[in-house]
């Protein structure tokens, strides 16, 4: 037994995750690696997909390691819990947010309950991003020194638990180290390309994949229209568009038109100038709080101000959170008021909420 407990290392097979392990080795943790099947590819060893020789490659670290593997089957879960809100999602007209969802109703309740059933102390994994424990003992997610690998946007789902017992080993790296650290040790992912977002549209063609998938839940063919219902052409189907998309359009010349909104009940997609999509404020629902103060604020009815990122790479820009008391059953809903237009606020996406490096919470975007 390692005298800094023993943690359970979710690994994708991928560098970041593999050096997560070795540095916990070295640390002096009893360190148990554990790999999750969620996707078969149709194509052996395509980018970015989770397949036998991402789950090989897990296997050999870990025996280079001389650390315990484990890979388990969570591919129905992943469907009904990912895939399927996914795909359900563009059909409604938003454009969702696949990762987040992942880390919220599987990987990080996946780890906890491993953590549990092996009576070890400590979840980990390979993110970019950082935890804090403060002397009153509680622990506080902040972003990656690496700003551009930054990944705590995505954590904000997890919860309190899972982030009490969670450590981040190469939250405090640069991708160009954790790469070295790897070689040094002679580990065979050292060079293994970046992983894509959305691990299970292999080719990066979510339009294609919804249309392969959906059947006849697509709603087809519609009208672009304006903001005053003239209509402009006809659309492919509205889960083929997001907020602000201006590529793509299939209209021709004229004016340059952006995506302003997506009705699917009139199966239409609202088009106008970069300048009506600025939106000054949002709603956001089922918000989750990994700061108990900050949650404590909204709730009592007072304003808090943050910074808020309407979307993985958004810079994010300062604004105040408000509780919505419209019904008995709030739902988590909280209004952002940003302190000046942000563009392309798109519903389905995460609204994440930060006090300069600490991830306070965040929800998603109605």
């Amino acid at each position: 037994m390692g005298n800094r407990g023993k943690v359970v290392v979710g690994m994708s097979g991928g560098v970041d995750s593999s050096v997560a392990a070795l540095v916990l080795k070295e640390a002096g943790y009893d360190v148990f690696g554990l790999s999750m099947r969620l996707y078969q590819c149709p194509l052996e060893g395509t980018s970015g997909c989770c397949t036998a020789s991402d789950r090989n490659d897990a296997r050999a670290v870990c025996g280079i390691l001389g650390i315990p593997h484990e890979v388990i089957e969570e591919t129905d879960a992943f469907r009904h819990k990912v895939i399927e809100p996914f795909i359900r999602d563009y059909l409604d007209g938003r454009t969702p947010s696949p990762c987040t969802w992942c880390n919220r109703f599987l990987k990080f309740p996946i780890l906890l309950e491993k953590m549990r059933s092996l009576d070890a102390d400590w979840i980990a994994t390979g993110h970019y991003a950082r935890v804090e424990r403060g002397k009153d003992g509680r622990a506080r997610l902040l972003r990656a020194v690496d700003e551009v690998k930054d990944q705590s946007y995505f954590l904000f789902p997890m919860g309190r638990e899972e982030l009490k017992r969670l450590l981040l080993p190469v939250g405090s790296w640069t991708k160009d180290e954790v790469r070295r650290k790897a070689r040094a040790n002679g580990l065979p992912v050292t060079d293994k390309p970046e992983s894509q977002e959305i691990c299970f549209v292999s080719d990066g063609d979510y339009v294609s994949y919804i249309e392969n998938s959906a059947g006849e839940r697509l709603g087809g063919p519609g009208r672009f229209v304006d903001q005053e219902g003239n209509v402009l052409g006809t659309h492919r189907g509205i889960h083929a568009y997001t907020i602000g998309q201006r590529k793509g359009l299939g209209l021709g010349g004229g004016p340059k038109r952006h995506v302003l909104r997506i009705d699917a009940l009139k199966n239409q997609v609202v088009l106008g100038d970069v300048e009506d999509l600025a939106s000054d404020h949002c709603v956001v629902a089922q918000t989750l709080w990994l700061d108990p103060a900050a949650e404590a604020q909204v709730d009592a009815g007072e304003s808090l101000s943050v910074t808020v990122k309407v979307r993985s790479r958004h810079k994010g820009v300062s604004a105040a959170v408000e509780k919505i008391n419209l019904e008995k059953i709030n739902l988590g809903r909280v209004r952002v008021l940003f302190e000046r237009p942000v563009s392309s606020v798109a519903p389905g996406q995460a609204a994440v909420f930060y006090d300069r490096e600490q991830v306070l919470g965040g929800g998603w975007i109605e």
